[in-house]
């Protein structure tokens, strides 16, 4: 999934993807993903799935999922050694052309490719990847890899993700229409590269030491060469190639301690950005509330990076348990070792008390916390990129944009607070005022009078009731503003929704919970009404309309 969104990205193509994983025996399954992307060469491909440390992207600083070229090709040895099977690619690149389709191994003994068989075959894609791998498993782990897909699907809102898992069939939807910007390599920072890097740098250069410094690093002007030069005691004219191992070293120590400004992080990161977060999560989770901030770009030992975090609450979210805590790496979900990342950490350190939430530890209740550190060089504890490690430059901008939010959160549970007090009497009111017309009606012998206008008289706003008589549960909308409001109302609830009018115009099922979602406009004094079969239960909310516009009853309460 890694390459293939990268591939997309660098082809300014929106991903389409589809994983798919299939059980074929009693411990082995098919694993599959296929993509929209450019495709693959056919010459690179034996390369690509077939030889370890393939990376075509080790050696550049910009931000992207994967570097090293390891993750693909160990997924192919351990398919091989698993079930002795080689891994099935196809690959088109233009639509002009047919498919070609590869089985692939990997000699073990030379790191080199063994290509099984080779062909041209008719493919529907018109261009795109396709790799199945068999390998041993199990679906023990089933809940956690459809949380990955989802939390990808939340940091990707340009991508659309098909899933078939054994039968079960979901699609997480794109909310952005429009490709991301792909981030472009720069040079690497003089504060940020390896001695080993800098070696291998300097032998296949040709220029003298002062323009191999110009010419090779980010922001080296001739004056920043130049001082580098002389902390290092060498000639600007000498060959860099001829510099010797001590030489290096003496250069390499050099570049600390001379100031270099800060690379360019605009043009090498791609940061999601504040409105595709927000849209992702409430895509998702439907939450009440969410809020979403990006940090100034920054820099750790020369490599620029970018925090971007999100705070939600409500919605599905349990109200009992921890906050969700999502950690995310250069669009990646960090779904293992939560404790050792500094993400975690900087969580646990605020004080959510302050902030209207409770804490043991990690903050409590209905609350979502995202992190996302973008970078072209993401620190991780270690190599199985699980954890973020705690560089004191990525931890404070971590816990500046989390107060932030808290203070975000803080002023809308103020809010929430103001206005279930006036809900309650607005519930009040629309409880008592038809009791006491019909008892009136009663003893005066007349008609039962429509009390709906001196409720909107009284109120002036939005109103949105659910009640249960019968078995049917009704929904109703009021609009006694003198504008009107195009809303959408969310209804929640254990119910199916059997024999629902009218039909809504989305709705969605997680685990034994239902939401339903109506798209409707009101002019002033206008009225609306559903129903559905059921017990009732649940809850409802308006969206799309100010909170100091809005009142929601529900009757059955």
């Amino acid at each position: 999934m890694d390459n293939a969104l990268d591939a997309c990205e660098e082809a300014g193509v929106l991903p389409d993807l589809f994983i798919g994983i299939r059980k074929v025996s009693e411990d082995v399954y098919r694993i599959t993903v296929e993509d929209n992307g450019p495709g693959i060469v056919p010459a690179q491909v034996p390369f690509v799935f077939g030889k370890l440390l393939y990376g075509s992207r080790f050696h550049q600083v910009r931000q992207s999922r994967g570097q090293q070229g390891i993750g693909i090709s160990a997924a192919v040895l351990y398919a091989q050694l698993t079930t002795g099977l080689p891994t099935v690619v196809i690959s088109r690149t233009d639509p002009k052309e047919k498919a070609h389709r590869f089985e692939l191994a990997i000699h073990v003994e030379t790191n080199e490719p063994h290509i099984v068989s080779q062909k041209e075959i008719d493919w529907d894609r018109t261009h795109g990847t396709r790799v199945e791998i068999e390998l041993k498993t199990s679906l023990t782990a089933k809940k956690r890899l459809l949380e990955y897909l989802k939390y990808t699907s939340v940091v990707n809102p340009h991508a659309r993700l098909m899933v078939d898992v054994d039968g079960e069939k979901l699609t997480f939807e794109r909310v952005s229409a429009e490709p991301i910007a792909c981030p472009q390599a720069i040079q690497p920072h003089p504060h940020g590269i390896e001695l080993g890097a800098l070696k291998r740098m300097a032998e296949a250069s040709p220029d003298p030491l002062g323009e191999f410094l110009v010419n090779s690093f980010s922001r080296v002007g001739k004056k920043a060469a130049a001082e580098i030069g002389a902390a290092a005691g060498l000639e600007p004219g000498r060959k860099v190639k001829a510099l010797s191992t001590e030489e290096l070293k003496r250069l390499h120590a050099a570049f600390q301690s001379v100031e270099v400004p800060a690379p360019p992080a605009a043009q090498c990161l791609s940061p999601i950005g504040e409105e595709l977060i927000r849209q992702g999560l409430d895509k998702e989770f439907q939450l009440d509330f969410v809020k979403a901030r990006s940090r100034p770009p920054s820099v750790y030992s020369g490599h620029p990076f970018v925090v971007e975090a999100a705070i939600g609450y409500g919605g599905r979210l349990p109200a009992e348990d921890r906050a969700l805590i999502l950690r995310f790496a250069n669009r990646v979900p960090l779904m293992y070792q939560p404790g050792a990342c500094a993400i975690t950490q900087a969580v646990s350190d605020v004080n959510w008390k302050q902030y209207g939430i409770s804490q043991q530890g990690l903050p409590m209740g209905p609350v979502l916390v995202l992190v996302h550190v973008a970078s072209t060089n993401v620190p991780f504890t270690s190599e199985s990129k699980d954890a973020i490690a705690a560089i004191p430059e990525i931890t404070k901008e971590i816990d500046l944009v989390l107060k932030d939010l808290g203070r975000e959160l803080k002023q809308f549970l103020s809010r929430r607070d103001r206005r279930k007090a006036q809900d309650d009497r607005a519930r009040a009111i629309c409880s008592i005022i038809p009791e006491i017309a019909a008892k009136v009606s009663e003893i005066v012998e007349k008609p039962l009078v429509d009390t709906s206008p001196l409720e909107g008289k009284i109120m002036r706003r939005v109103v949105a009731k659910k009640w249960t008589a019968d078995g049917t549960v009704h929904l109703s909308l009021r609009n006694y503003t003198d504008k009107e409001v195009t809303l959408s109302l969310y209804d929640l609830s254990t119910d199916d929704g059997t024999g629902v009018k009218p039909k809504p115009a989305y709705s969605d099922q997680a685990g034994d919970d239902f939401t339903r979602v109506w798209q409707v406009t009101l002019g002033p004094d206008e009225g609306w009404d559903a129903t559905y079969r059921g017990k009732g239960g649940g809850r409802i909310d308006l969206r799309g309309v100010e909170d100091t516009q809005k009142v929601v009853v529900d009757l059955d309460v």
